[in-house]
């Protein structure tokens, strides 16, 4: 089935409902759906929460018997499993739609090319590929964890020009200015959890806090130093601060912490830390898909280190430092050649009062 320049108007429409999900649905994927008929749009839907019905089944719920020999346009190839709610697809077959065009594959092993071979049986048209790598950047995180088998993960750093998160003294508020920070703590909606290491939460004392919802706050800790009277516990509810430890943690003060709501993770250890890459697989089984690391230098540079950071935000101030004993942003990277340096790839920027934000996917050097 060939498609046109109508077919990429309509995907867009679909990527753009899919879209309003974002933040929601984890740890299912954003997905939009559109229902076309004689040339134009008949009804609209899109997934809003994990658990609720899907893109299709509302598209074509509002389409009623209207759906029967009209085409469908979805981001991502319909359920073939039972979960929450019926197959998908099961459902665009009986109400008689002849098309479909879809946004890429389904990599979860439970539909993976399955109700595109279904609905080809049912005779339907199918095209699967219209916007495919905007899609997969959508569901970027969604993904990673059906790829990977662990969380996508994204890296927020605040600096200075010269690369300097705090003076040699310690200090460090504020970087960046008021209008920044607010937009970048609006950006906390869009992921699952917060990750810091446990000298951010002994310097800052930060509450970790989304805007609009109640993100998991996960504090790496393989000694267990975090303080029963930390802000992370306030307006938290039980189990949302996550704190991973090693076996070097003293059983009473995981009582204790346990007391106050912490969900103590132990964890395995690599180099005397937290190993960074088990526990990723742990929180995947968590249903965490997105997790944002915002602190500290050593956290961010062991991520790096192990090539676990799929993307970075850069937040730079229009300051500079000048100290070479004041605090840089990365630590821990040991890298001798500058050609050997990490790269961002595909990067965005933006301007924000003064500062400049950029945003790219990390690009690791191949051995």
């Amino acid at each position: 089935m060939r498609e046109n320049f109508s077919d990429i108007k309509y995907m867009k429409r679909a990527y753009e409902l899919a879209a309003k999900g974002r933040g929601k649905t984890s740890p299912n994927p954003m997905v939009g759906a559109v229902v076309v008929k004689n040339g134009k749009i008949i009804s609209e839907g899109w997934h809003k929460k994990c658990g609720g019905p899907h893109a299709e089944v509302i598209a074509l719920k509002k389409a009623g018997p209207a759906a029967k020999g009209a085409a469908l346009y979805v981001t991502l190839e319909p359920c073939f499993h039972f979960g929450s709610t019926p197959p998908c697809v099961d459902q665009i077959i009986q109400c008689g739609i002849k098309r479909v065009f879809i946004g890429h594959q389904d990599p979860n092993p439970l539909t993976k090319g399955k109700s595109i071979r279904k609905l080809k049986k049912a005779n339907i048209k199918v095209a699967v590929g219209l916007l495919e790598k905007e899609l997969r950047r959508l569901n970027e995180a969604f993904l990673t964890v059906m790829i990977k088998g662990r969380p996508f993960v994204t890296a927020k750093i605040a600096q200075t020009l010269d690369g300097k998160i705090a003076a040699a003294n310690g200090h460090s508020k504020w970087i960046t200015s008021a209008r920044t920070r607010a937009y970048a703590h609006r950006l906390r909606d869009n992921y699952d959890a917060i990750m810091v290491g446990i000298h951010t939460v002994l310097k800052d004392d930060p509450y970790l806090n989304g805007k609009r919802k109640a993100i998991k706050k996960i504090i790496l800790d393989s000694t267990l130093k975090t303080p029963a009277t930390a802000r992370i516990f306030k307006e938290s509810q039980k189990h949302q601060c996550i704190i991973v430890t090693t076996q070097k943690a003293p059983a009473k003060k995981v009582k204790m912490l346990e007391q106050k709501g912490a969900k103590i993770i132990v964890c395995a250890q690599k180099k005397g830390r937290v190993d960074l890459g088990g526990l990723l697989k742990i929180l995947a089984g968590e249903a965490l898909t997105h997790i944002l690391i915002e602190g500290g230098a050593q956290t961010v540079g062991s991520a790096l280190k192990e090539k676990l950071i799929d993307k970075m935000q850069i937040f730079v101030a229009p300051k500079i430092i000048g100290d070479q004993a004041a605090l840089s942003s990365v630590q821990g990277l040991e890298i001798d050649n500058v050609n050997h340096a990490i790269k961002l790839d595909s990067v965005e920027t933006k301007s924000i009062a003064d500062d400049i934000v950029l945003e790219g996917y990390v690009k690791y050097r191949k051995r």
